[in-house]
């Protein structure tokens, strides 16, 4: 009898290990060493991709943690896999630690239980996080709970060749009779690219009275109303478009290239630190130059999340707080790093760290704060969900 009774004891199932408390940092910090972060972000930029192969570089320095950039396409990609990770029952151990997160995907991944957290704000370095003043508790008006953490700032710029283009273009309507007056001369990403739907998001915005509308959940019975004008908008602009509209690039660096190729002399941003840093990195013209639109631009925080499966989800933790260090962040901000805007509260730093923000040259062809102007809250996800898959409906003919 004794030797079932170890038998049974050795075939029993073992409980799953409980996941660490992100409140507990020495904890963290010991079980991250010697830990793999496999981080899956977009991969689209070369820039980009230098400062994530930075952040492994000092992780591992300080922390013993192993950052593996695993390049995407689309976010969408991600999610998938966690979920059929889920479905086949792998709760442990998953291919994904995290993921460069926004919108209807964060989303996606909250409703259907697919994160660990909360954990952001228990981070040390979300005390020098701007809770106040910038969007880092809501992603395109979900809130956050803690289930990611912020790492970057971002509002929509357009970028203009002044040598061609010399004037700001204050409006959708004014970009349209621009281009109708100038065809061939502006384009914009393909969706789904994220840049792609951005500038839907941007036009319906800028063209509505009221885009409070889009704060809530799209319904049968007020999303066909409400996204008219954006429609009317593109048929219209749409044949005005670099190759009649016919193609477009399929991603923002793409774009870009068209600029520095002379085939536009417009573009779309999520980083108003962009052409500067393009300009540094000989991918822009000197001549680039960036504007906002007259009623503002949408903004957003980009985040950070952990799946629930992860087996690294200390190392995770341990990157994601980095993100936020200002160390990270003042580099991040380098117009010839990044040109990202920062997710930190200046008054909460010390004076050491605020002196090196302020030494920061931003450039000419970056918009100071001010210039930047009101920011335009992104509308809830459940929009562009469907205005993504309508337009390729109705537009995405490509070759």
């Amino acid at each position: 009898m004794k030797h079932l009774a170890i038998l049974a004891a050795l075939l029993a199932p073992v409980p799953a290990l409980a996941d660490i408390d992100p409140s507990n940092w020495d904890a963290v910090t010991t079980e991250a060493e010697g830990q793999t972060v496999f981080w899956n972000a977009w991969g689209g930029s070369t820039t980009t991709n230098d400062f994530i192969a930075w952040v492994g570089e000092r992780v591992m320095a300080d922390y013993g943690v192993t950052l593996e950039h695993v390049k995407l396409t689309d976010t969408a990609d991600a999610v998938t896999r966690v979920l059929s990770e889920k479905q086949a029952g792998e709760d442990d151990d998953g291919a994904i630690d995290m993921i460069w997160i926004n919108g209807a995907n964060f989303a996606a991944m909250k409703d259907a239980d697919l994160l660990f957290g909360p954990y952001a704000e228990q981070l040390p370095n979300w005390a020098v996080v701007d809770v106040d003043g910038k969007t880092v508790q809501t992603d395109f008006t979900v809130p956050t709970e803690g289930y990611e953490s912020p790492w970057a700032m971002a509002q929509v710029v357009f970028i203009h060749d002044t040598a061609d283009l010399a004037e700001p273009l204050g409006s959708m309507q004014a970009i349209a009779e621009w281009s109708a007056a100038n065809p061939g001369r502006f384009t914009y990403p393909q969706p789904p690219d994220f840049l792609g739907t951005t500038f839907l998001k941007q036009a319906l915005v800028d063209l509505l009275d009221d885009p409070s509308v889009l704060s809530v959940p799209a319904t049968d019975d007020t999303y066909d109303a409400v996204t008219a004008p954006l429609w009317a908008f593109l048929d219209d602009l749409t044949p005005t478009l670099w190759r009649e509209g016919r193609a477009y690039p399929a991603t923002g660096p793409a774009q870009l290239q068209l600029i520095a190729d002379g085939e536009v002399d417009l573009a779309i941003s999520f980083s108003p630190g962009e052409a500067t840093a393009a300009i540094a990195n000989n991918q822009l013209p000197p001549t680039a130059r960036t504007f906002v639109l007259d009623k503002g631009t949408i903004g957003n925080a980009s985040f950070v999340a952990v799946p629930y499966n992860s087996g690294s989800k200390a190392g995770a933790m341990v990157v994601a707080n980095f993100l936020m260090s200002p160390e990270a962040q003042i580099r991040a901000q380098n117009p010839e790093i990044l040109g990202y805007g920062t997710v930190l509260d200046m008054d909460a730093l010390s004076a050491e760290d605020r002196a090196a923000f302020d030494a920061l040259e931003l450039g000419v062809a970056t918009l100071s704060p001010a210039e930047l102007g009101a920011v335009q809250g992104e509308p809830h996800p459940s929009w562009m969900t469907r205005i993504a898959d309508d337009w390729m409906q109705r537009y995405g003919v490509s070759e």
